[in-house]
Parts: structure tokens; sequence; C-alpha cells
């Protein structure tokens, strides 16, 4: 995050624009610095200099449009007091954020090594991962939501529902609006993670 901010914003948006394309459109082991310098206009050594790879170079991006992501739906969230609202309302928010920056889900779900990406810090995305496991484990302890797994697990569930729904999205054209399906949708991943004993909903597992 640091090494960008230290760049000039032109260099930022012609980068920014250039890895999009790129990672996005190419198999990650085919994409190369040489390849976004050529694209941005940014000397290779400029690049290389301040990310060291082109590992790094995505990573950081990555870091910044998922933290993007995650300051959207804090500012959705705001007012909405009913727990199942809040999680549709997320629900919503990603789709329609990867409906609208389909480069990013490209990327993040598609061509992404994850093996690569776990190993490095922006994998943990803590601040977007605390806000969903608080949400979840409010669920949990109200009753609401299933109690009988941990509230990562009812978090892996929806995000897996999400990446595949993208995918999907994708590889049929993206024909019809994402985020336009997403009441439907979540609906099934309501009665997914929902409390199947809801009077036995005071046993928790977060």
């Amino acid at each position: 995050m640091t090494t960008l901010k230290r760049l000039r914003p032109e260099i930022h948006k012609r980068l920014e624009a250039a890895v999009l394309e790129i990672f996005s459109d190419s198999d990650f082991h085919q994409a190369s610095i040489r390849s976004v310098s050529k694209k941005a206009g940014v000397s290779f050594s400029t690049i290389y200099n301040y990310y060291g790879s082109k590992e790094r170079l995505l990573f950081a991006f990555l870091d910044i449009w998922l933290g993007n992501l995650t300051d959207r739906i804090i500012d959705h969230l705001q007012g909405i007091e009913d727990l199942k609202e809040k999680l549709r309302k997320v629900f919503w928010i990603q789709l329609d954020y990867y409906e609208k920056n389909s480069d990013v889900g490209r990327i993040l779900f598609m061509t992404l090594p994850m093996k690569t990406w776990m190993a490095d810090e922006t994998f943990q995305q803590r601040k977007m991962i605390n806000l969903f496991l608080d949400v979840l484990r409010q669920g949990q302890q109200e009753g609401i939501l299933n109690p009988n797994v941990r509230a990562g697990v009812l978090l892996d569930f929806m995000h897996g529902f999400v990446q595949r729904s993208f995918f999907m999205w994708v590889s049929r054209g993206q024909k019809e609006s994402l985020a336009g399906q997403a009441n439907v949708l979540f609906e099934m991943v309501w009665r997914a993670i929902s409390n199947p004993s809801p009077d036995n909903g005071n046993r928790t597992n977060s």
C-alpha cells in the first residue's frame, strides 16, 4: 500500500489499468513485469524497484481493490439493524462490485494462483474478514444462524457461493446482471446458513 502512495498519481493510474488488463486476460504465468511495463508506459526498472516481482505488483493492487470493496460494505451497512438484511446487503454489494469490476473478479477468482497469494500478507484481508465474522458471530449468538459450525465455515460458504456465481456468470457470457440475481441467490444462501433449530439457538461455536 505504501509503495503505491509513493508513485505519482498518473503512474499509479497507468499501472492499475495495465495490471487489470494483462492479469485478467492472460494466464498468470504468461504475464510479466515487461508486459505491464510496455502496456503502462512505465519503465521495467521503476516497476521492479518498487515491487520486486510480478506477484508483489499484483498483490499490491489486489489489496487496494479489496480494500475499496471493504470500505463500500462498511458504508452500506450503516443504519441496517436486521441481521438478515445486513447479510443480504453484503451479498449484493459483492456481486455488484464484481459485475462492475469484472476484471478484478477474473483475476481474483480465475487467474490468480491461490497458493501463491496465500503466502503473501495481503491474502489475510483482516479488515474485511473480521467485519464478516463479527456479523456472523452476532447471528449465531442471537440464535439466527447455524450455531453448530464455526462462523468461519459460514463465511467460507458465502464466499464460495459468490465465487461460483461470478465464475458461471462469466462462463455463460455475462448475459444477465449478476447483481440482479442477488435476492434469489441470497435466499438460497440464507436457508443454508440459518439456524435449523432456532429454538435451540443458544449453542454457539465461533
